[in-house]
């Protein structure tokens, strides 16, 4: 088929590995799903998902659809990397990922494909179906835990911001769409950046997806350390004169069991349970919603209509539930026919706020001033219905290989620090397992579930889903943007500031004041 190829120099791919890993590895087909009407939901970049490249039986190269270097060399600089890319080919990715694709510069003049915009290659083969999965692994995450505890903190009239945040998420999502029209080659959230700012904005898109990422690691710690001790409270163990308790054992444990998932060469192996993470998402409402009707815990709690104090805790825990920002580039850039996407985002982000709402409005209605920072913490601990919930929580995050993908770029950006010499794979282990290690010590010293989340949707979400796209839309494409896209853009950024202002304050005060107390 005729292909869609930009020239990449060899110094382009050396970040490429680090922003695009969560979206390059192959999912299994998803055919058996039917025709493509169904809806597609999508997260963060960095919450953790990876496009289906509908290649049947083969690996993918994940490295070739990958982000472009943070600073872009010079042509001499080019020419002698290309030289070097013959010599030494031992890189830290090649260690851990498949060998790149040679760059279309090295290609005879006379054997280079032609670019056609906007026609099929064959990395961009995604179906509407296998779309929609993607953005599903992406949006339907952590999040849904705590909008039960988000409507405890700001009211009932604050279930209004999710649905703002809604609207406005789609808006933004077709205005990225929008900047990677723009020019050729426009790929990643990064490129837009880039494209926006020059470097100093691929720097700044890639460190904040970066940080997001790793926020995201230390939270998945939290999760899996609370709800496994909630499954054995009585856990502990006991060294010399220490003792250590369930929540940080649990803590201690997850990070054993994930830790080597980070080591792996070739994240695709995994992929194939990673649809087990939609199915957790929706069985832990259902066994929610099974427990107030079934078993009779009822919707009896009213709670308060507005409660102004918790609204800023609540902006963060709702902002957090659409951070998938960082991911819709991939995503449309895997499509087919990528004049679905605005229809897709729409039916994706429809969907999720519809599985969040119930989740809130359920959770809240069952266990009202005592709802806790996630509602599996809250569900009664005799109903096996409570321990599939509990246990399907827990799963959701390695089913998804959520942690190891959300690391493995941050990692692989470290990694092309270390001088050449020292990129082995034993050496490129120890530095993995130290980053594992140092969001293990984060997570025990910051244990706080819904302040964590809250910290990473107001700041990091804000920037990433409301403030950056608006910016770089008017930033690329101001000349030809009307006035009613204008205004709009400018809205939805002083909106997003005030917001991530708002809510990143009341977050680090409430985790200063629990450290106090």
């Amino acid at each position: 088929p005729a292909c869609h190829i930009f020239i990449i120099s060899p110094a382009e791919e050396f970040t490429s590995q680090s922003i695009d890993i969560l979206s390059n590895v192959q999912s299994p087909s998803l055919g058996f799903l039917g025709t493509p009407t169904l809806s597609r939901l999508s997260n963060s970049f960095l919450n953790s998902s990876f496009l289906n490249n509908s290649f049947r039986g083969k690996t993918p190269e994940i490295v070739s659809n990958l982000v472009k270097p943070l600073i872009r060399p010079t042509t001499s600089d080019e020419q002698q990397q290309q030289q070097q890319q013959h010599e030494d080919i031992r890189k830290s990715s090649q260690y851990l990922l498949p060998s790149r694709k040679p760059s279309l510069q090295q290609i005879p003049e006379d054997q280079k494909p032609l670019v056609v915009g906007h026609e099929v290659s064959p990395y961009q083969q995604c179906s509407y179906t296998q779309g929609a999965m993607n953005g599903i692994n992406v949006l339907c995450g952590v999040g849904i835990l705590s909008t039960p505890y988000a409507i405890k903190q700001g009211g009932w009239l604050g279930l209004v911001i999710l649905v703002v945040f809604a609207l406005l998420a789609w808006y933004t999502g077709v205005l990225l769409r929008r900047c990677l029209d723009s020019k050729e080659g426009l790929q990643t959230y990064p490129d837009i950046g880039h494209a926006a700012f020059g470097t100093t904005g691929r720097i700044a898109i890639s460190i904040i997806l970066y940080v997001e990422l790793y926020a995201c690691c230390i939270e998945y710690l939290i999760l899996e350390s609370d709800n496994l001790s909630k499954l054995f409270p009585n856990v502990h163990l006991s060294i010399g004169g220490l003792t250590i308790n369930s929540h940080v054992f649990f803590a201690i444990l997850t990070t054993l069991v994930v830790m080597p998932t980070t080591w792996l060469r070739d994240l695709t192996c995994l992929s194939y349970i990673s649809a087990g993470g939609v199915v957790a998402s929706i069985l832990v409402v259902i066994c929610l919603c099974w427990i107030g009707v079934v078993d009779h815990v009822g919707f009896e709690n009213k709670g308060t209509a507005l409660n102004l104090p918790g609204i800023p805790i609540a902006i963060g825990l709702y902002g957090y539930c659409y951070s998938g920002h960082g991911v819709f580039p991939n995503i449309y850039s895997s499509l087919k026919n990528r004049n679905q996407f605005p229809s897709i985002l729409f039916t994706c982000i429809g969907f999720s706020t519809i599985l969040f709402t119930a989740a809130a409005v359920m959770g809240y209605k069952m266990f009202g001033e005592a709802t806790e920072s996630q509602f599996t913490l809250n569900l009664p601990e005799n109903l096996v219905v409570s321990k599939i919930a509990v246990w399907a929580t827990v799963a959701n995050p390695i089913t998804k290989i959520t942690y190891a993908l959300t690391i493995t770029p941050l990692a692989m950006s470290l990694e092309e620090l270390l001088p050449r010499s020292q990129q082995k794979y034993s050496n490129i282990i120890l530095l993995r397992s130290a980053l594992v290690v140092s969001t293990l010590i984060i997570a025990l010293s910051v244990p706080f579930f819904a302040l964590v989340m809250a910290l990473i949707g107001s700041l990091f979400a804000m920037l990433v889903t409301y403030i950056l796209p608006c910016a770089c839309f008017l930033a690329i494409l101001k000349a030809k943007a009307t006035w009613y896209q204008t205004a709009t853009c400018s809205f939805i950024i002083a909106v997003g500031v005030t917001c991530a202002c708002v809510g990143t304050y009341s977050s680090l005060s409430g985790i200063v004041q629990n450290y106090a107390t």
